[in-house]
């Protein structure tokens, strides 16, 4: 069976990007992601000393734009009049190689597992091999973002500068993970999907509003319904708000990519280079490292992101406030990018 297209994952939805060939790429689960893609996207010029480079990986369901969206601006922390950014797609999202694009045999259902050390192996063969780089400035990124910064400053220590995971753990934990399970049940469950092999990824719905709506429990927090802040962006209720802000953001997309990204959620975890040794691996960081959970976040609290911040060295916890809890990082909240750039230029300033 062919792969279903989706134009969801177009130029014209998500900005231009490029492909980076990563040719037949060994994987750490076994197997072999067959002439692999990497999408990413540039802002900025590189300098001749190439010194000024800044990696942001992208969260579950996320691409390249929404991260550009949120962390890249003129004035901002990260300026590409100053910066040399790359975006880079992880593996699955529908950018870059995915269940939805790959060809058969390997499509839909088919499509290997990945994990976080893939989508870093990947990332550090982009950025060395197309750019030449030695050396990062910055590596950035939120929820599944951080547990990409994550491994990268425990897999390539000498390389990274300086990391801000956000609204993310080093660890994934049991509740987290169980969490996500309830995710892909509710994908998995709806008649349509039919073991992965649908024949129109918008058939399945019915699966994709269900998700939805447990993203709209725990991606938000309490406070964000007590106070009624969906009536800032238009909603007249908390059904209208549900349907047509969160159902509306997931129904576009396909199934096998969100669970491929998900499976690789759960099992985010950097102890895996220590033998499950989570201290050991987390002091081998060599970057100045800002820790940066949102205070109202259900998925990765602040203390859990605390009791790691403790064992890294060289690094500082820094609480963001946002009352769109874990979603706070699509950067809704002007107040919330204005912390962001204050924290992340205070980073970028500090002497590595």
């Amino acid at each position: 069976m062919a792969s279903v297209f989706n134009d969801y994952y177009s130029h014209e939805n998500h900005g231009p990007f490029e492909l980076f060939d990563l040719g037949n790429f060994s994987l750490e689960e076994g197997g072999t992601l067959h002439d692999g893609k990497l999408a990413y996207t540039t802002q900025g010029t590189l300098s001749a000393q190439k010194d000024n480079a800044i990696l942001l990986p992208t969260w579950y369901s996320g691409t390249s734009k929404i991260m550009a969206d949120v962390h890249v601006g003129k004035g901002r922390a990260i300026d590409p009049d100053k910066y040399f950014v790359i975006i880079a797609n992880q593996l699955g999202n529908g950018l870059s190689s995915a269940p939805s694009n790959t060809p058969a045999p390997f499509n839909m259902a088919r499509f290997p597992h990945i994990r976080i050390g893939d989508d870093v192996r990947a990332q550090h063969k982009l950025v060395t091999e197309q750019f030449g780089l030695e050396r990062l400035e910055l590596v950035c990124g939120g929820s599944m973002g951080a547990q990409q910064t994550y491994e990268w400053a425990v897999r390539y220590p000498d390389m990274v500068k300086r990391a801000a995971p956000l609204a993310g753990t080093a660890k994934n934990t049991p509740h987290d993970f169980l969490y996500v399970e309830t995710l892909n049940e509710a994908i998995t469950s709806d008649p349509a999907w039919n073991n992965g092999w649908y024949t129109d990824s918008h058939a399945v719905q019915v699966g994709l509003r269900r998700q939805a709506r447990l993203w709209s429990v725990m991606g938000f927090c309490t406070e964000l319904f007590k106070q009624e802040a969906w009536r800032e962006l238009g909603f007249s209720s908390t059904e209208d708000f549900v349907v047509g802000f969160v159902e509306n953001y997931f129904l576009p997309m396909d199934p096998n990519n969100l669970l491929c990204m998900a499976w690789k959620w759960q099992r985010g975890d950097v102890s895996r280079h220590t033998g499950g040794d989570l201290k050991q691996a987390l002091e081998r960081i060599q970057a100045k490292v800002f820790v940066m959970p949102i205070d109202e976040d259900m998925f990765f609290p602040p203390r859990d992101c605390e009791a790691e911040q403790q064992l890294i060295p060289n690094s500082e916890f820094r609480v963001l406030h946002s009352v769109y809890g874990h979603l706070g990082l699509f950067g809704i909240e002007p107040d919330y990018l204005k912390q962001i750039d204050r924290h992340l230029g205070e980073l970028l300033a500090t002497p590595v």
